[in-house]
């Protein structure tokens, strides 16, 4: 299926997909035709981005969801990448999402309430002004910045024993040697890039695991 709209035309499906997402394909469909309608009108995507949505936001974001369990918060939400497509793929999960832009928190509200995820909240908040009575079990993160400011964003929220799962671009080598600082002082322990997706997406995905003591 594709989407026409004066930015371009919504990228075919990619036949992986429905592979990926399982039962859960016609949500993932719907989130995807709902953003690539109103997504740049919005700000919540560029203008180029149409023609590769599945392949670079949708997927790469997919193909991280077995790594998670239990209670999750994302970091700055923005437009649902990964979180909302996260929440699609794995329903037995517990999301949190955590975005301070208002009209980012309304988008991400109508998904919740369009696609019917029981398994979402939506919280209005900076990162670091959020502290839970008890820590999520992993925080992730996607495209928010770069290690050395998103750690101390993300580590405060993990309980003690839980991860950080943050999906990262070709340039996460360099983000881990230039936040060694902030590994130490989060007490950051295994950390390890892992690469998902080879043989199987366009673009492989990179995730920085580790565990927060």
């Amino acid at each position: 299926m594709t989407t026409n709209t004066d930015s371009g035309e919504l990228e075919a499906e990619p036949e992986i997909a429905a592979e990926l997402f399982g039962d859960r394909i016609d949500a993932a469909r719907s989130f995807t035709e709902a953003l690539a309608r109103e997504g740049e009108e919005r700000g919540l995507i560029g203008p180029l981005e149409l023609p590769r949505l599945w392949t670079r936001h949708i997927l790469n974001s997919v193909v991280a969801a077995p790594l998670f369990h239990g209670s999750v918060a994302d970091i700055g939400s923005g437009a649902g990448l990964p979180g909302l497509v996260l929440a699609i793929a794995r329903p037995d999960v517990q999301w949190t999402l955590i975005e301070p832009m208002e009209r980012r928190i309304t988008w991400l509200n109508e998904q919740v309430s369009t696609l019917g995820l029981d398994n979402v909240d939506v919280v209005r908040a900076r990162a670091e002004d959020v502290r839970p009575a008890e820590g999520f079990d992993v925080v992730t993160a996607r495209a928010v910045s770069a290690l050395r400011t998103l750690i101390p964003l993300t580590a405060p929220l993990v309980r003690d024993g839980g991860e950080l799962t943050l999906l990262k671009g070709m340039n996460v080598g360099n983000e881990i040697d230039a936040a060694q600082k902030q590994i130490k002082k989060f007490r950051l322990s295994d950390v390890r890039v892992e690469v998902l997706g080879e043989g199987v997406l366009l673009e492989t995905t990179r995730v920085v695991r580790a565990v927060v003591r």
